[in-house]
């Protein structure tokens, strides 16, 4: 297996996963159907109890039955939750009125989409350690991962501009779902070009009791042994939580169009879309340029400060300093420091990400690496099924009452009270400290 084909087809799944099209106005698409953001809530921890439930069998499966198969399958349950939302964002704003009739639809795009999440995190990184292992680089794991991370971001990158054009084009944020079907697509061709050594160990003629006992086992060790389960822990606190706030960046960002763009003598002629766009597009191209150099250089912050628990520290530290800043910029509707804010947490994450995965991985047996990282997966989408709901609701309460300038702020709340608590008790474990 040749060094830089192999990384260069890593790179191309991130990249071309991360043509997501949807993302960057993902909740201004739920708004324009007619949800609110509890609604939005719902169907937020809908995916995470759907994700929750099939993660760690869809990383058994990768782990026994092949990897490159659980990953197709995956981009085929994407490709149709794409379609779902599609047609239903359209009959939402054509023909059909009714909640009670949009709502069971867009739990079934959600249905194929959480399957499809389930089917592909922890998988790919899996095959990603299992190569570096064969190429005797098991060091270069920060690295690596965050080189192959950068692509995504610089995936996301292009995605942003090409969905900005889209919605500006259309002055439809629906379309962008039946846009997004074409790179999935091409994801399929580049899984067929990966070799079987990624694939891992698969055993032949397993009986359902071996799959449970290879579950049973990973959950174990999960639970008992003290570096993985404050991983877990911590994963739920970062992940989970960022997972749900990150999308409030797209109401604020649509809030600050409308005075931008009259300052700028050009609202005029432009409906409330385009508007969005000509400010969604910039903000989130810089935000995910930055988010590529972050979990490229992730490695640096590993060598500087000695390690990578070590390194998870001083995250969680600059995470707390961000949100207690946040806090009052969202009370007051202080743009010029929530956006910048946000980008920050954006960049975080993607320090954050190739850090914690690593770490994962140092304390991980190889035999079952993706289902690890599904336990870790499925922890961080209880998280988010639990956090979407209770915030959404608090900002609808809050925009009710008036509140505040934006309704965000007690998001940014409950992220200082997270960040505290991780900080304040956070420690550097080392493999002595894993059990037998």
């Amino acid at each position: 297996m040749k060094t830089k084909p192999m990384l260069g087809r890593f790179s191309l799944y991130g990249f071309l996963k991360n043509q997501q099209y949807y993302d960057p106005f993902l909740i201004l698409a739920f708004r324009q159907m007619g949800l609110s953001f509890f609604m939005i809530g719902i169907l937020v921890g809908f995916r995470g109890i759907i994700v929750n439930l099939m993660e760690i069998p869809s990383g058994v499966t990768a782990d026994l039955f092949g990897r490159r198969k659980a990953m197709i399958l995956s981009f085929v349950f994407y490709i149709v939750s794409f379609v779902i939302f599609g047609l239903t964002g359209i009959a939402a704003t054509h023909w059909i009125s009714s909640m009670s009739a949009i709502m069971p639809l867009l739990f079934g795009a959600m249905f194929f989409f959480a399957i499809g999440d389930a089917f592909r995190t922890g998988t790919h990184k899996a095959m990603i350690f299992t190569w570096l292992r064969s190429e005797g680089r098991e060091q270069e794991r920060t690295k690596v991962y965050g080189y192959t991370r950068s692509w995504s971001k610089l995936g996301s990158a292009l995605s942003v501009i090409l969905a900005a054009i889209f919605v500006f084009s259309t002055s439809n944020f629906i379309y962008i779902f039946f846009f997004s079907i074409i790179p999935y697509v091409l994801g399929i061709i580049n899984f067929s070009g990966y070799p079987s050594e990624v694939d891992g160990y698969i055993q032949k003629g397993i009986s359902g009791r071996e799959v449970m006992l290879h579950l049973k086992e990973a959950l174990t060790v999960s639970v008992k042994q003290p570096p993985l389960r404050r991983l877990i822990l911590e994963s739920m606190g970062f992940e989970g939580f960022f997972k749900v706030v990150k999308d409030y960046l797209q109401p604020i960002l649509k809030a600050a169009a409308v005075p931008l763009t009259a300052a700028l003598l050009i609202s005029g002629d432009l409906s409330e879309q385009q508007q969005a766009a000509l400010l969604v597009g910039p903000v989130y191209f810089a935000l995910y340029l930055l988010s590529a150099l972050a979990s490229r250089k992730a490695h640096i912050l590993v060598d500087k400060h000695g390690s990578e628990d070590q390194t998870a520290r001083w995250l969680w530290l600059i995470s707390l300093l961000i949100l207690v800043t946040l806090v009052p910029a969202l009370y007051y509707g202080w743009f010029v420091v929530v956006i910048p804010g946000f980008i920050l947490l954006y960049v975080l994450q993607n320090l954050w990400r190739p850090v914690l995965i690593s770490r994962f991985d140092a304390y991980s047996d190889e035999t079952m690496g993706a289902t690890i990282l599904s336990i870790e997966s499925q922890a961080k989408s209880i998280a988010t099924m639990i956090i979407a709901p209770g915030l959404g609701y608090a900002v609808d309460l809050i925009k009710a009452h008036g509140i505040g300038s934006l309704p965000f702020w007690p998001a940014a709340v409950f992220g200082v009270i997270v960040s505290l608590l991780f900080w304040v008790t956070a420690k550097t474990p080392s493999r002595r400290d894993i059990s037998p």
